[in-house]
């Protein structure tokens, strides 16, 4: 079964979705570092291109991708829901 999500480092803890996915849908993911495979449920519907939330954060936590901070939540995330400009804000502003 092809990705519908990819995860670029083992430290990363969003995963960005290469198709469009589904509010409930059980999304499979892969970590392009090793290859690791990884499963979440999908909370929110997930649009190509967006993140999506690899474990749950609590509102002003740091968020990784590429191995390196993006970002920190604006509101507590659930594990599987959508990560975007809604409830994430650049640490760089």
């Amino acid at each position: 079964m092809k990705p519908q999500f990819l995860v670029h480092d083992k430290k990363d803890d969003v995963g960005v979705a290469v198709v469009d996915i589904k509010a409930g849908e059980k999304a499979a993911g892969s970590c392009l570092e090793d290859g690791s495979k990884i499963t979440i449920e999908a909370k929110d519907a997930i649009p190509l291109g967006h993140k999506i939330a690899l474990k749950a954060f609590k509102k002003d936590e740091n968020v990784t991708k590429y191995g390196v901070i993006i970002g920190h939540a604006t509101k507590a995330i659930v594990q599987g829901a959508h990560v975007h400009v809604h409830n994430v804000k650049s640490n760089r502003w």
